[in-house]
């Protein structure tokens, strides 16, 4: 038999962690995972760096010593999901084995995994901006948005400076109420943002791009179903019950490094799927998002009151 799964598998791979970079509203995220160390399995090691601040220069005895320290921290990807799926033999011949295959996966990437893994990214962000009293409650309307949006961007570069560049993720509903409001039609402007190899048209807003997010991704907290117990087989996931909507997120670039890893795909074909006559597909997701050292005095929750 011609059938390579070792193949497939890599050609799946590569093309799933493409498509969730590109597809993914926080697919710009994993551009900040450029010095993370990643060898597989289930840890990255994020660096963190130390250093001296500047001294007196002496002319006689010259430059202050100072000091450069860099370490590694193991950080563990928390997030461990996946799914086994099976295509009857009598339906894919291997003839169009990777076609259909392919086009299965990627429609669950599409409309599961990427909303899942947009849904932890904000949440998480959430839970970490409260702990650190990075968050404000707002309800928005169209007369008011505008002022409580510019106000926001202002705290955010009082604290970091103004040379920062910024991101603002933004519910897409609230986002339409932006479109009415009165002032920002008039410094609203239209523009591209670079996520992976994709290039996205967006709106701005005095320079900083507004990535528009679907509002059921774009709550505080979620449960995320196991897939297995009683009422959670269908997976997937869905806001808590507790859970708030957030207006936007005013991020610095640089703050948040995401990480998704596609573990090794595993397919089978139907002689040696010993549990039916069907091709095979075991998909396994690692992912997980951290907030670089000092990169929360860049972040900025606002989240709806009611």
């Amino acid at each position: 038999m011609s059938f390579n799964s070792i193949q497939y598998a890599t050609v799946f791979m590569e093309e799933l962690d493409s498509q969730l970079v590109e597809k993914s509203t926080t697919g710009w995220m994993e551009g900040n995972a450029g010095q993370v160390q990643y060898n597989g399995g289930a840890e990255v090691k994020i660096p963190k760096m130390q250093m001296s601040g500047l001294g007196d220069y002496d002319r006689d005895g010259g430059f202050a010593k100072g000091a450069v320290t860099v370490t590694y921290e193991t950080r563990k990807l928390t997030q461990d999901r996946g799914r086994t799926f099976q295509l009857d033999a009598m339906d894919v011949d291997e003839t169009n084995f990777a076609a259909t295959a392919g086009a299965v996966m990627r429609e669950f990437q599409n409309t599961k995994v990427i909303p899942e893994i947009d849904a932890y990214r904000y949440s998480k962000i959430a839970e970490l901006a409260k702990t650190a009293g990075k968050t404000k409650e707002y309800t928005a309307a169209v007369d008011t948005i505008f002022e409580n949006l510019m106000n926001d961007m202002t705290a955010i570069r009082d604290a970091v400076g103004d040379g920062c560049e910024m991101v603002i993720a933004m519910s897409a509903k609230v986002a339409g109420m932006l479109d009415l409001a009165k002032g920002g039609t008039n410094v609203l402007e239209s523009g591209v943002f670079q996520q992976g190899s994709a290039e996205l048209k967006v709106k701005e807003i005095d320079g900083c791009p507004i990535i528009r997010v679907p509002s059921a991704r774009f709550q505080t907290k979620y449960t995320f179903m196991d897939g297995v117990t009683e009422n959670e087989t269908d997976g997937g996931f869905a806001a808590a019950e507790d859970a708030k909507a957030i207006n936007w997120i005013i991020m610095v670039k640089s703050a948040p490094v995401a990480i998704s890893k596609t573990d090794v795909t595993r397919i089978f074909d139907p002689m040696t799927n010993q549990n039916a006559n069907a091709w095979k597909i075991d998909y396994r997701k690692y992912h997980d998002i951290w907030i670089t050292d000092n990169g929360m005095d860049g972040i900025l929750v606002n989240i709806s009151k009611v």
